[in-house]
């Protein structure tokens, strides 16, 4: 396993201020994966995701409105 690089002490001090390392962690692997040295969704795809599953909620949605509009519509 090859060892991580080191950070300088300026991105250590900078990155640490005001922040939880459970947050700094998170932020490392995120951009870990989103530079491919690490496997998992992307940023960039994760939003991509996000706005496909915000689409299709809507659609289905949609889909149940009229459904339920026809078959309140009476008879001729």
């Amino acid at each position: 396993m090859s060892k991580r690089p080191g950070y300088s002490p300026e991105v250590r001090e900078h990155a640490v201020i005001g922040c939880t390392l459970e947050a700094l962690r998170s932020w490392i692997n995120e951009m870990e994966v989103d530079n491919g040295t690490k496997p998992g969704t992307t940023s960039g795809d994760a939003a991509r995701l996000k706005e496909l599953k915000r689409a299709n909620e809507i659609l289905r949605k949609a889909a149940a409105f009229f459904a339920q509009a026809e078959l309140d519509r009476k008879p001729k």
